[in-house]
């Protein structure tokens, strides 16, 4: 029952991008601009699975890596998801490329492209057990490949962090049959903001949104609040307005890997799922260190 729930919901709105709770970290899977902000060779997995125990819930992996050629202020990116929500199945893979330009002392703007391919299933004939399917849609599979590209800029200070993107602007759509179609992806636009306080030598305050906008669909926005210490441990809560509530945990293992946890519980009207969510982060950073100087970004 689920599963048709789930799979109602994106034959109605079209499939929105996967979201993640450690947003403020995974800048390239929503900005192509961000190719290269971390200023290292960074590479990151992570694993999501949204509320655990459903049959037919949500389940994304994503593989990115990202470099910044310094001298010709170039950033290079490669973005691969995998997401599964019940009877569908998509696998995308980006390239990104990205222009970084000086505008103040220690202050950067970028502007991004990426383009790639997206291999889309959907098996609707699965839904006939025991559920009344929809004629039209009983017997359609849908297995089809799309090419995308999207767009971004992005702004970064030391303190200060914003970006503006919209990763897929080709809309997808499959026909049916002579008379029906599906519409299988909307646009769908990013603002991001992420602001640095010190509080003291060892402490910051770090709070981030993250405004999420698709045709037909209201405002979606996840505010997140976290508190750093001595750049190696990050913690904090998020919520996901009418959806959910999170904590979240980052530790700085070595100077090279970095590993997150995020667990989110839905509020409101899907409270009733009574079911968390997981989310597991790893990042690798090969950054070179200079006279005992490291990057202020973690």
């Amino acid at each position: 029952m689920v599963c048709f729930m789930l799979a109602c919901v994106f034959m109605s709105n079209a499939q929105q991008n996967p979201h993640f709770t450690q947003y403020m970290f995974s800048g390239l899977t929503i900005n192509p601009a961000y190719a290269g902000v971390d200023e290292a060779l960074s590479g990151m997995f992570i694993d999501r699975h949204q509320w655990r125990g459903i049959d037919g819930a949500p389940s994304t992996q994503t593989l990115s890596l990202h470099a910044l050629n310094r001298k010709q202020k170039v950033g290079l990116g490669l973005l691969v998801v995998n997401d599964k929500i019940g009877i569908h199945n998509n696998l995308t893979a980006n390239a990104s490329y990205a222009y970084h330009l000086q505008v103040a002392s220690k202050s950067f703007l970028s502007f991004g492209l990426q383009a790639g391919i997206q291999h889309v299933r959907s098996d609707y004939g699965s839904l006939q057990n025991g559920t009344n399917v929809d004629p039209k849609l009983a017997n359609v599979a849908i297995n089809e490949m799309f090419f995308d590209f999207g767009a971004g800029v992005y702004f970064r200070s030391k303190r200060f962090h914003m970006g503006i993107s919209a990763p897929e602007i080709l809309p997808k759509t499959v026909d049916v049959n002579e008379a029906e179609s599906i519409q299988l992806k909307n646009l769908n636009l990013f603002t991001f903001m992420k602001y640095s306080i010190p509080l003291s030598p060892k402490w910051e305050f770090q709070p981030a949104v993250l405004l999420k906008h698709m045709s037909d669909l209201p405002l979606s926005a996840d505010v997140t609040t976290t508190f750093l210490y001595k750049d190696i441990l990050l913690a904090g809560v998020s919520y996901r307005f009418d959806a959910s509530m999170g904590y979240l945990i980052k530790i700085r293992v070595t100077p090279q890997l970095q590993v997150g946890y995020a667990y989110e519980y839905p509020v409101g009207v899907l409270s009733q799922l009574n079911n968390g969510s997981h989310e597991l982060m790893v990042q690798l950073l090969f950054r070179k260190e200079h006279s005992g100087i490291k990057s202020p970004r973690l």
